[in-house]
């Protein structure tokens, strides 16, 4: 792990809170609400000035371009899946993209992100998840690059429909552990169904830092409320996509946010600057 990346991603309190526009990666339609246009959508963020943007390789440009030293760091998204839909395709995959470490280093990128995913009767996908793990941490540590690895249980496609958390506990703790024996510099996780709990996902990742994933639209009481509480928890950040990028005002929303990560504001705090 390089502490001098990690001391461009990380804020001087040791958090985190990176944005997360890579969702047309992922060749779902229901993604693109919200970064349709790109250059506007990572204006929008870029002006709100959160940690961190989670970007693709074809999309880093529109952050990277940006001149001057003050402007988010860009997390880059190394892996792409076929999983996000309604229904599974017949054969699933999470493909790591070609030279992952020598494209992020070329990028400027502060750290690399990958998925560690867990779904229902699918063992090959999560196989295949160890192995793009297993190839990227060396590349990673040879590179100064911190490896952030993102634990993901899902519920069965039929059930819930195509990209929704599972929130058992006992699903989550396992995984975030395993990301943690496999290297991972930080861990990108799913809440849990009690935010209150989640200071045993704390415990289970040990010293890696724990950022926690926003994962679907939420309404602005929810996701504050929550918020407040998994930082309360231990989680030194998040990393939330849809509920900034698809919000009426998501600049709005980040600084509400930023403000529970970094300045300890309580949920009506927060609330009132999203509202303010």
């Amino acid at each position: 792990m390089s502490k001098p990346r990690l001391n461009r991603l990380m804020a001087a309190d040791g958090k985190c809170f990176d944005v997360a526009i890579d969702h047309g990666f992922f060749n779902e339609l229901s993604f693109l609400g919200g970064i349709e246009n790109m250059a506007d959508a990572v204006k929008t963020v870029v002006d709100a000035a959160p940690d961190a943007i989670q970007l693709t390789v074809g999309t880093a440009g529109y952050l990277q371009s940006i001149p001057g030293k003050f402007k988010p760091s860009l997390v880059l998204r190394t892996d792409a899946a076929n999983i996000y839909g309604k229904t599974l395709p017949a054969r699933t995959f999470n493909r790591l993209i070609d030279d992952p470490v020598g494209q992020a280093i070329r990028l400027d990128a502060a750290c690399v992100v990958a998925n560690l995913l867990l779904l229902p009767d699918q063992p090959a996908l999560h196989e295949q998840c160890i192995e793009n793990i297993c190839r990227l941490k060396p590349l990673c540590d040879m590179a100064g690059i911190p490896l952030m690895v993102e634990p993901l249980v899902m519920q069965p496609n039929s059930i819930a429909g195509g990209y929704m958390v599972d929130g058992d506990l006992n699903k989550i703790l396992p995984l975030v552990r395993q990301a943690v024996e496999l290297g991972a510099d930080i861990i990108k996780a799913d809440p849990c169904d009690d935010p209150t709990e989640y200071h045993r996902v704390i415990q289970v990742a040990g010293d890696t830092p724990v950022l926690v994933r926003g994962g679907g639209r939420a309404s602005d009481e929810e996701i504050v409320h929550r918020t407040f509480e998994l930082v309360k928890q231990g989680a030194k950040g998040i990393v939330y996509g849809r509920n900034v990028i698809q919000h009426p005002n998501p600049g709005g929303m980040t600084r509400a946010l930023m403000a529970i990560v970094h300045e300890d504001a309580t949920a009506v705090q927060a609330l009132s600057i999203l509202n303010g």
